[in-house]
């Protein structure tokens, strides 16, 4: 650049070089322009035109139909009813809060309801609000008269999960809800999204892979401003799948009667009955009935429980959410003496034929210590089936002591005592047994002595057992081959694993339900629980309970004369301070199942104690007679008179 006289020269070729820069900015933008064109039209056409789509469109899911559960005999344990779900589709913040405060009025949708749902929306803005999951047909009702206006409200049916029978299949069944953030990170659910029902408990939540099916989606056409134009035809989206039909083992009626006797036990004692019952198929392990109370209804579940009633049950000094059948332990008490007599003979140190050399007199010694007999006045001398007859302590001290301490827990574990038994729920609570002495060292600090067989041997101690663990005991004995497969509920077609084995013979196994025929006839420890008409038998035990009155068991084992057991049923009553006290629902249960299996009548009122206690005639020549098999050797030295109840 020159300065000449005042003025300012350009070098030569200046305007050629900036006119020249021009042209390549402008060609440079100019491939810029047609390379954004290409993208857009050619290269990710797709994906720009999906974006376009997405803002038009809005995804709804659609809940895929649970699979139907059925009990043996075809009735409905669970089903899908019709329900309707109010959705709001997304926008700002402020038109969600003024559109959920338009409907509150119209749905009768509380503030904290209201507050609920936008709470939940706010965690997923992209995705319609769902304000009420189970509108009633009376709010649907008055929605549907006032459409026009709420052009963003969408309103359609869905399958919604039901339960006919209550609160008396709670704990088996359990319930369906919206699955959790937590739940979305387990492994089990890497492959489900928000929004999406599971089952949270009992079956639906063991075969949720089954009977859950796979969800679908459909789509709704919406304006810039979100509202809604109109439903897209279902070809559009992707169909749900349903989830496949489930038969049980079940039987929905037994499962109804048992709910009846302890509404009727509820009456008689004028107060709230506690307990747990179970009954299983000896052939095949299959779960017959399964109850627990205090329940709850798991209607209340569907969806979402209110916090209300939440609170309720959680609050409940009663704790109607504990499942007493499946989830708790208690000691077991003298049903015990069941496993005490197969390990004894199992391991040969018994003959059932021969006495113990100690009589009892009401107790006895062992290492300087003093255990006393339930019985008071003793029961004598007595062999293996007067043993379990009389549920004599100090007979089953005396095997207890012969199997020793440390075999005895060595075998106990290797039987799997400990172990829970396999079935097919997703929450069973572990029994428990010591695996060996080193137990006592790490939970009190000291080595135990041997007379610490003398509790363990009739059910008292570090033994505890939850009704289902103890059926499957009895299973094993209801069998000829001494084995139980783990108890099951849904019938399928997989092999149903052994569990359970007491390596008995045969001729043991005869020889153990002797002795527990005895216990239901004359003299035994429920003597007024006889069935007219079937080979009934089983075991009292009364459980020592630190907190209040003993706990009551009873299991019983039934099925017609001459054949294998058909049922096998354990009750726990708590409080119910006897064994006797529980045997009564255990007999008519199996009675009320038996009749109905073989097309016999059906007696109300077919146990003895009960004709008594209601005034009906008792056949006192049939109650005390023998049954079948030859009668065993009758209490001496120190018993007498009739057996009272244990």
């Amino acid at each position: 650049m020159v300065e000449r006289k005042g003025r300012i020269e350009l070098p030569r070729g200046w305007r050629q070089r900036r006119g020249q820069g021009a042209r390549v900015a402008v060609a440079i933008g100019a491939l810029a322009l047609v390379f954004a064109l290409v993208r857009v039209q050619l290269i990710g056409r797709e994906e720009y035109a999906l974006i376009a789509k997405e803002n038009r469109l809005r995804p709804l899911v659609i809940r895929a139909p649970r699979g139907t559960l059925y009990d043996r005999h075809g009735q409905v344990v669970a089903e899908n009813v019709v329900g309707y779900q109010v959705l709001l589709m997304p926008g700002p913040v402020d038109s969600m809060r003024a559109g959920l405060a338009r409907l509150r009025p119209v749905l009768g949708l509380s503030e904290e309801q209201a507050a609920r749902a936008f709470r939940k929306w706010r965690r997923a803005r992209h995705l319609p609000m769902e304000v009420d999951h189970d509108a009633t047909p009376g709010a649907v009702a008055r929605l549907q008269e006032q459409r026009n206006r709420f052009p963003g409200v969408l309103l359609y049916e869905y399958p919604k999960r039901h339960y006919p029978a209550g609160a008396a299949l709670a704990h088996l069944v359990g319930y369906v809800a919206e699955i959790s953030e937590q739940e979305l990170a387990q492994p089990e659910f890497r492959d489900y999204r928000q929004g999406r029902w599971i089952g949270k408990a009992g079956l639906e939540r063991a075969y949720e892979r089954v009977i859950g099916g796979e969800p679908g989606v459909r789509y709704v056409e919406v304006d810039a401003m979100g509202r809604i134009k109109r439903l897209l035809p279902e070809e559009s989206g992707v169909p749900p799948i349903p989830g496949r039909d489930l038969q049980l083992h079940l039987d929905l009626d037994l499962q109804r009667y048992v709910v009846e006797l302890f509404r009727d036990a509820a009456k008689m004692y004028r107060e709230e009955v506690r307990g747990g019952f179970v009954a299983l198929e000896p052939a095949t392990g299959g779960v017959l009935a399964l109850y627990a109370t205090p329940g709850y209804d798991p209607n209340l579940f569907v969806g979402g429980i209110d916090p209300d009633s939440w609170q309720a049950l959680t609050r409940d000094p009663a704790k109607p959410l504990l499942d007493r059948a499946t989830g708790a332990a208690q000691p077991p008490g003298s049903t015990w003496k069941l496993a005490t007599a197969a390990m004894a003979l199992r391991l040969g140190v018994i003959k059932p034929e021969d006495r113990m050399p100690i009589p009892c007199v009401g107790g006895m010694r062992y290492q300087r210590r003093y255990a006393r007999c339930w019985y008071a006045r003793g029961h004598g001398y007595q062999n293996l089936i007067g043993g379990i007859k009389h549920s004599c302590d100090v007979y089953f001290y005396q095997v207890g002591i012969r199997i020793g301490l440390k075999r005895f827990l060595e075998l106990g574990t290797r039987l799997g005592f400990a172990r829970p038994t396999g079935i097919d729920l997703p929450s069973e609570f572990p029994s428990s047994f010591p695996a060996g002495l080193e137990w006592w060292q790490k939970r009190f600090g000291y080595k135990p002595a041997d007379n610490e067989i003398m509790s363990m041997a009739i059910g008292q101690g570090p033994i505890t057992t939850t009704p289902l663990k103890l059926a499957q005991m009895y299973v094993a004995v209801a069998r000829s081959d001494g084995k139980a497969p783990a108890p099951r509920l849904a019938r399928t077609d997989e092999p149903v694993p052994i569990t359970l084995d007491f390596g008995l013979s045969p001729e043991q196994i005869q020889i153990v339900r002797k002795g527990l025929r005895r216990v239901v006839g004359p003299g035994g420890t429920a003597q007024l629980t006889r069935l007219p008409g079937w080979d009934f038998f089983g075991k009292t035990g009364t459980s020592q309970n630190p907190h209040g009155a003993d706990h009551a068991w009873f299991v019983g084992v039934g099925g017609p004369w001459g054949e294998e057991p058909e049922i096998v049923a354990t009750m726990l009553l708590e409080h119910g301070e006897h064994g006797w006290a529980a045997s009564g629902f255990v007999a008519n249960a199996a009675n009320f199942y038996l009749s109905r299996r073989h097309g016999r009548p059906f007696e109300r009122y077919p146990v003895p104690r009960e004709r008594v206690a209601r005034g009906l005639p008792v056949d006192w020549a049939w109650l005390y007679s023998e049954v079948t098999d030859p009668p065993d050797a009758e209490p001496v030295a120190g018993a007498g008179g009739t057996t009272p109840t244990r």
